[in-house]
């Protein structure tokens, strides 16, 4: 998407951004009531190597949710 590639470009981050135009993924995790949702939830999830989720987060500060994330990341060698 567009957009995604000008925000990863403008914000130098050295990965890209993915995209869930038709909300199968945020239907999928609980994110999106409908297909036709303007928006989706702030939810994230830790996924292993293995697939599994390691950690789930059903609300999201963006304040803080970066520090959680990594914290978990450390413990648990994903």
């Amino acid at each position: 998407m567009k957009t995604n590639a000008a925000f990863v470009q403008k914000e130098g981050f050295p990965f890209p951004l993915l995209s869930d135009e038709r909300r199968r993924v945020g239907l999928a995790y609980g994110a999106c009531d409908s297909p036709d949702a303007r928006s989706a939830r702030r939810i994230s999830y830790v996924i292993g190597g293995d697939g599994r989720i390691k950690a789930a987060y059903p609300s999201v500060s963006p304040a803080s949710h970066a520090r959680e994330v990594l914290a978990v990341l450390a413990r648990s060698r994903v």
